[in-house]
């Protein structure tokens, strides 16, 4: 049977509708990002992985302006769909979203792994778990991966983490900004070692 692997994408979260709006008329859109067909790490993981992995992306509503209660409502229904020992990765929001859905719900499911990357500790809706000790109890194996240049989540949000999350394994880069590169080595060699 093939090991699951779900991928959380990142995305915004605001307060308030003005402060959304602000962002959209003031955001610089990177128009090369948009001609490259979406060649990020996350896109290519099932392909990396190989044939003994079945990656799953759930599209997350309202990307754009994310509220945690309907991420929560959309991650369930993935959850009957998924089998004991999956893997949980979040990438930026997906990170922080991952690490207050585990730190404040039950999983019904044993993880074999949570894998948090360049992970805020808070954002917009999206408010700074409550306590980590539930995470720490049923996330599994944790894997905090950062990098000092990120130029969107600070590197003290990462030393928090850090320091809450004590058995977590640490990745700490120089220079992958906010991880939106095509391939992640690193990610993949933890997932691989995960099950060998």
């Amino acid at each position: 049977m093939k090991r699951q692997i779900v991928v959380i994408h990142g995305g915004d979260s605001f307060k308030t509708r003005s402060a959304y709006l602000s962002f959209l008329k003031n955001f610089r859109i990177d128009f090369k990002r948009y001609l490259s067909g979406g060649r990020a790490w996350k896109n290519s993981l099932g392909k990396v992985l190989g044939k003994n992995f079945e990656v799953i992306l759930p599209m997350m509503p309202n990307g754009m302006d994310a509220k945690f209660i309907e991420w929560k409502i959309w991650f369930e229904k993935f959850i009957p769909h998924l089998r004991p020992g999956v893997v949980l990765i979040g990438h930026s929001l997906g990170g922080l979203f991952l690490a207050k859905y585990l730190s404040e719900c039950r999983f019904p499911k044993k993880i074999r792994a949570t894998l948090l990357v360049a992970a805020p500790l808070k954002d917009g809706d999206f408010t700074e778990p409550k306590s980590l000790k539930k995470l720490i109890a049923q996330g599994g194996e944790l894997f905090l991966y950062h990098s000092k240049d990120d130029h969107v989540v600070p590197f003290a949000d990462f030393e928090k983490y850090r320091d809450h999350l004590k058995t977590a394994t640490t990745r700490i880069f120089s220079n992958r900004g906010h991880f939106n590169q095509p391939t992640l080595p690193e990610l993949v060699k933890d997932i691989k070692n995960l099950f060998s």
